[in-house]
């Protein structure tokens, strides 16, 4: 089979097969935000910087907390104190915070 591929594979020492490389455009059709992905970027807020997840995935889109309340339909004020991690948030609060940021639910409380 000489099929052109846009497929790489990389063999162990053995010469099995250890990974595959695939076009970062395939690989985001197949895998894009449908499958609930969180990027680097965002983990690396929450795992090196310790913040919330609304706040880190706020940052990494680059949206005020003025802008996120406003779609939340919620206030600034009470954004900032989710953000801070001061009290527990609802789930149906984190669902809007979801909603307003473009993500899934998942994304924000995995």
């Amino acid at each position: 089979m000489n099929a052109p591929t846009n497929l790489q594979i990389i063999t162990d020492a053995q010469g099995a097969p250890a990974f595959v490389v695939v076009p970062y455009a395939q690989f985001v059709r197949r895998y894009g935000q449908e499958e609930g992905l969180i990027p680097n970027e965002v983990v690396g807020k929450l795992v090196m910087d310790g913040l919330h997840p609304v706040r880190a995935w706020r940052e990494h889109l680059g949206l005020t907390q003025a802008e996120v309340a406003q779609r939340a339909g919620m206030s600034q004020a009470a954004l900032a104190q989710i953000e801070s991690g001061q009290h527990k948030t609802r789930k149906a609060t984190l669902a809007k915070l979801a909603d307003a940021l473009g993500i899934q639910l998942a994304q924000l409380v995995s």
